[in-house]
């Protein structure tokens, strides 16, 4: 393949999924004004209506922003030859290909940070406050980064070097010895997200002795559910909006709520949204989820191992020395498609096992409790009440309220 036709197929690629995000964000704009679903009529008065109909389109107009800025950023450096000037600069200071590598992304990842920096700090700080949502400090915010780089230089940087070294001593065999590693990865990730992770930013207590605990014990003991580990973490230290999730496998499984969804809803309601999450347990959710990030990781690793040995990859980018790095690049956008692909399927089982776990919620305990905490919920968030149908099959990992709603009557 000629070098200069690869380099357009790259442009070509990055500009065509740019205009298709474009494209459906401005299709579920124009429903932004329609009225709510018969079943969804009574949920916002007239101020609070107009107040997320206002939220809508304020996002709207700053994401339509920052990815034009940030696609014409991507444009810039390459009709610029950035990543050549990256490239060289790393070989200037560095000898080895692996250090060289990791300098490389680390470059390309402090300054994309530091480019999102300004929009991150305007969407928390004036955008989130101006609608009452925002709860983080200017000291939260950056501590959370820095350790948010930390985490990433640990983590990243070492599943990096494991697969750079591979790279280098086994050849287009590395792709499988990379999957196995980053496999026990995500599993342990998977496993251990709440011990590992969650302490880094937020404080988790267990929940206290009373009605909520006894209920939400009553109700895991009535369906078979081991669960011994119930922990409530400070989601209001940055949000006025409310979650609740679980994690785990085994021993460690454990359900955190957020002490915004306590104060918001009733113990009913809260023993309904758990009940959710139950639903997604014994139905299985959580290891197909992860089994298919495996699958797909392994997938796009052997792709990756046919192709990263290509020197048209680096000389599309104006590289003399065809690496890692560079090859990594390239295919990363060639394999945009597939990737897409990979995430329209996933949000389809994703929709499909949310109605399956609200349907054991039903069954198990009651679809009035959950349809209210819903409700609650999607207010209280200013939700899309009225999102475009396509817009839903392409990005959605959810159904619509409304048609969550329909299910459950």
């Amino acid at each position: 393949m000629n070098a200069n036709y690869l380099f357009y197929i790259l442009i070509g690629i990055i500009f065509l999924n740019f205009l298709k995000d474009s494209f459906l964000d401005y299709l579920n704009s124009k429903y932004f004004d329609k009225k709510p679903p018969k079943n969804l009529e009574n949920l916002f008065d007239k101020d609070k209506y107009l107040k997320s109909q206002h939220y809508k389109k304020t996002q709207y107009n700053f994401n339509r922003f920052t990815s034009l800025f940030g696609v014409s950023i991507v444009l810039l450096f390459f009709f610029f030859d950035g990543f050549k000037f990256l490239d060289e600069f790393c070989r200037s200071n560095f000898e080895t290909e692996i250090v060289i590598s990791l300098s490389f992304f680390g470059l390309i990842f402090l300054l994309n940070d530091l480019v999102n920096l300004p929009f991150s700090i305007y969407n928390t700080f004036v955008i989130e406050e101006k609608f009452g949502f925002n709860k983080t400090t200017i000291k939260t915010f950056f501590f959370d980064k820095i350790k948010s780089w930390i985490i990433t230089i640990l983590f990243g940087g070492g599943i990096l070097s494991f697969i750079l070294f591979q790279f280098e001593t086994m050849g287009k065999d590395f792709w499988l010895i990379a999957w196995l590693f980053i496999s026990l990865i995500t599993i342990l990730i998977n496993g251990f997200y709440a011990q590992i992770i969650v302490p880094l930013f937020n404080k988790q207590t267990k929940l206290e002795e009373g009605n909520l605990k006894n209920d939400i014990k009553f109700y895991s003991k009535k369906v078979g559910f081991d669960l011994k580990n119930i922990f409530v973490i400070d989601g209001s230290k940055r949000s006025t909006k409310a979650n609740a999730y679980f994690s785990g496998f085994g021993k460690q499984k454990r359900v955190t709520l957020y002490d915004t969804l306590i104060n918001k809803l009733s113990n009913e309601q809260i023993v309904a949204v758990i009940a959710h999450e139950v639903g997604h347990y014994k139905k299985n959710h959580i290891i197909f989820n992860l089994t298919f990030s495996i699958i797909q990781t392994g997938i796009m690793l052997y792709i990756l191992s046919l192709l990263i040995y290509m020197p048209v990859f680096s000389e599309a980018l104006g590289i003399d020395n065809h690496s890692f790095h560079i090859g990594l690049i390239v295919f990363s956008i060639l394999y945009t498609p597939i990737s897409e692909l990979f995430s329209i399927v996933f949000n389809i089982f994703s929709r499909k096992f949310e109605f399956q776990a609200d349907s054991f919620a039903s069954e198990t305990y009651s679809s009035n409790f959950l349809i209210e905490a819903l409700k609650i919920l999607s207010k209280d968030n200013l939700s899309n009440l009225t999102p475009h149908p396509k817009y839903v099959w392409w990005h959605y990992s959810h159904p619509t309220l409304s048609d969550r709603i329909n299910r459950l009557q």
